[in-house]
């Protein structure tokens, strides 16, 4: 059994549960500990009843020192502080579990994830970089060489010394701007190839997929299956996503190919309103709460027409992403 964990609240539970759906569809021998930040993701996740996903209530997690944390940072910083929290919580709590992958809440997964772990190997940590398509010491520099999408954590002394490491960093500092060489949770991992033995950084072109590299690779769907120059795709990472309203999505500020349009980004669309229709249909009052364009309403409108006039990302349903 494959372990994996993750954590949302109401507003990410679609892309949540699309997530954990494309997982099990593709990793079947897989189980998905979600912790809920809220008690409307708990009891709809619950009412869901699915196999092998295992529910955390925020209640049941939380310590001090993220109580503590919890009451001087905003509320997506107090989520990002509990990055490494999550993981470490397992694996303690589970001694024989042999290890544990964080997951990011905004992938999906287009093909079986298990040749990471090959590649993890005996390693005591996995981590995925950015690769970035252009400015790439600029966005090392600012946003981090490594991404913390995909994290494999062995249960040994150097898996579990990180974690505690990486914890403690976070409930001392973090937040959502550029201060000291630190931003959120991920400019922590910077040095981790020097600070810690046993890392493995993946060099699987199809891990970690996303907007922010798709640009300076060649994307080709070639016998059922999508590709990344020479490797088949494992996930891809939705950053920027928005659900403007049933129906309306922004894609991404990135320039995107018709072919990630068409066997991406409408894959993706198709699951996050099954995912919809999915919540709908177990709880018929749970309301999203869509981006609230109002607060900035004139950035938001020039960033819009920017994108639909640089690459029409800015979709009304399936049929106009392909």
């Amino acid at each position: 059994m494959y372990e994996f964990c993750t954590y949302f609240d109401k507003n990410y539970l679609y892309k949540g549960l699309t997530m954990c759906r494309s997982l099990k569809k593709h990793l079947p021998e897989s189980r998905l500990w979600i912790l809920c930040f809220d008690d409307t993701a708990y009891d709809v996740m619950a009412k869901l009843d699915l196999q092998d996903i295992k529910l955390i209530h925020y209640t049941d997690f939380e310590d001090d020192g993220l109580l503590k944390a919890k009451s001087n940072r905003s509320l997506v910083e107090y989520y990002w502080t509990c990055t490494p929290a999550l993981p470490l919580y397992l694996l303690k709590k589970f001694p024989d579990m042999q290890h544990i992958t964080y997951l990011d809440a905004d992938l999906y997964f287009f093909h079986d994830p298990s040749s990471a772990f090959q590649e993890f190997g005996e390693n005591s940590i996995f981590l995925t970089e950015h690769r970035y398509a252009r400015n790439i010491s600029r966005n090392i520099d600012r946003n981090g060489r490594y991404n913390v999408q995909f994290m494999i954590f062995r249960n040994d002394v150097t898996g579990r010394e990180a974690l505690e490491w990486w914890k403690q960093r976070c409930i001392e500092w973090c937040y959502i701007r550029r201060e000291e060489g630190k931003l959120g949770d991920q400019k922590y991992l910077d040095d981790w190839t020097e600070r810690f033995p046993d890392v493995c950084v993946s060099i699987n072109k199809g891990i970690g997929l996303a907007p922010w590299n798709i640009g300076r690779y060649l994307i080709e769907f070639r016998n059922g299956k999508l590709y990344v120059d020479e490797d088949v795709l494992i996930f891809y990472h939705f950053q920027n996503f928005i659900i403007l309203r049933h129906g309306h999505y922004l894609l991404t500020h990135e320039k995107l190919s018709d072919v990630a349009k068409r066997f991406i980004y409408s894959v993706y669309i198709d699951e996050i309103e099954n995912s919809i229709n999915i919540v709908k249909y177990i709880n018929s009052s749970y309301k999203y709460e869509f981006i609230n364009h109002k607060r900035n309403r004139l950035r938001d409108l020039a960033l819009s027409i920017i994108i639909n006039l640089r690459n029409n990302n800015v979709v009304k349903n399936k049929r106009d992403a392909t």
